[in-house]
């Protein structure tokens, strides 16, 4: 496992490393540059230093010779920190003056029309020289003249050039760096109080992190957290809400169940037992229906409110959930009739959610429903697909519609065991699905019209 970066540290490299290279750079230029013109501004003394010679080139009786006095000489060569050496020789190699080891150009294509310049070796010392050649009016004769000097002026004025460069540059960078690790640590001041801050609250304190302190960089951070939080918050207060449902909703059947059960160890025979049993067998009943739609309604809301969505075929899926509802239908003498469009029916959505729609849809219709009445399902793809479940029963009052969807709301008088919960779970499954959800007469005797538009894929 990788070892955890330092957030400072990164950004002080990634600042400071870019620093140092364009400072080595810059030196690498600055070296070549100044050895240039360092070159340049001694060159042009070495070939003053040639010339000078020059003027002592005289003509006698058509012999060239050269007349420089011991004093000129001394005075040509003084210097206190390099050696200057020369060479004067004619074109038939005939040394006139100087120093036969300086050197000389070694390319027979070299251009005399201008001074040569080139470096080279002298008794073991780098030296630089400068070649010209020199035409006599009074004979044919050409002349050739070599000065060398060796390189420790050249070499201390780029290293005073250089340090004059290159210690401020150093000072700024070392400068820069303090600046950036300093500028570093308090920018990341907020950061550390941000982590002080969140470590500090208690587990049960969920509410969203204040962003009056917060750098815009760091508010994407703080909202990824706030948003964790709020989802945290809803999914805790969904599970407290689902707990005190659950037990506000098993406490009364248990109570009857225990009552029951009492009355039933009571009794010494059988036979006298037995309304005592039937109440515990409708109880558990009761408890089964309640629990199975207590499950359904803690899935029906999941904690980021969305859910896993696939392509569902609509009528392939309302099909084979009526079919399994055709047993229950016929004990109360009831018809479940179904239509769809022959091409496939798709919509997104969770497969499991809506089967549990549609089967809390259908025991509704059939629970209160009348006996010997008829269920009609019928889906429809245009404009959008759409649902739709009626039967015949005797519907639900206009002023009662709104409040059907509460959750253990039941309308007054209602038969059979039902906990309130069928159409509360079809809203939160309808609401899911981004599908409209709308209740009405299916006719005008009476019966219910429950109309769910989806949205097409």
């Amino acid at each position: 496992m990788s070892k955890n970066r330092s957030l400072k540290t990164e950004m002080l490299f990634r600042l400071v490393i870019p620093l140092i290279f364009f400072v080595v750079v810059d030196a690498v230029l600055s070296y070549f540059v100044t050895l240039h013109y360092v070159d340049q501004a001694y060159d042009r003394w070495l070939l003053d230093s040639a010339r000078s010679l020059a003027q002592e080139i005289k003509v006698r009786q058509g012999k060239v010779v050269v007349e420089l006095p011991p004093a000129a000489l001394e005075i040509f060569k003084w210097d206190e920190q390099d050696k200057t050496y020369f060479k004067i020789i004619t074109t038939e190699q005939e040394t006139l003056a100087g120093d036969k080891s300086v050197p000389e150009p070694l390319s027979p294509e070299t251009d005399w029309s201008h001074p040569v310049y080139f470096n080279d070796l002298l008794y073991g010392e780098p030296v630089r020289i400068v070649s010209m050649l020199v035409t006599l009016d009074e004979t044919p004769e050409r002349v050739f003249i070599h000065v060398a000097e060796t390189l420790n002026k050249r070499r201390a004025m780029m290293t005073d050039i250089l340090l004059a460069d290159m210690i401020p540059q150093t000072i700024l960078v070392m400068l820069t760096g303090v600046y950036l690790l300093s500028g570093l640590k308090r920018g990341l001041q907020p950061l550390h109080t941000l982590a002080k801050h969140i470590a500090g609250r208690s587990s049960r304190d969920l509410s969203p992190i204040p962003e009056s302190h917060v750098f815009l960089e760091v508010r994407a951070l703080t909202d990824t957290i706030n948003d964790v939080l709020e989802q945290l918050t809803l999914a805790i207060a969904t599970q407290q809400r689902f707990i005190a449902n659950a037990a506000h909703q098993l406490r009364t059947p248990l109570a009857g169940l225990k009552l029951q059960a009492e009355r039933a160890l009571r009794e010494q025979e059988v036979q006298a037992m037995k309304p005592a049993l039937l109440q515990i067998q409708n109880c558990a009943d009761r408890m089964s229906h309640l629990t199975t739609q207590l499950l359904v309604l803690a899935q029906s809301e999941p904690i980021n409110g969305s859910y896993e969505s696939r392509s569902v075929d609509l009528c392939e899926l309302v099909r084979k959930t009526c079919i399994d509802w055709v047993p229950k239908a016929l004990q109360r003498n009831m018809e479940i009739g179904f239509e769809c469009p022959e091409t496939e029916l798709s919509v997104a959505g969770d497969e499991v959610l809506l089967r549990e729609l549609l089967v809390n849809l259908l025991d509704n219709a059939i629970a209160y429903g009348y006996e010997y009445g008829n269920i009609t399902v019928q889906l429809d793809s245009k404009p959008t697909p759409c649902l739709t479940i009626s039967d015949d029963g005797p519907g639900i009052p206009e002023p009662e519609m709104g409040r059907v969807f509460e959750r253990f709301y039941r309308l007054p008088g209602s038969p059979g065991n039902g906990c309130g919960l069928g159409l509360s779970i079809v809203k939160d499954i309808a609401e899911l699905h981004h599908a409209e959800l709308k209740l009405g007469r299916a006719n005008d005797k009476g019966g219910l019209r429950i109309e769910l538009s989806f949205t097409p894929i």
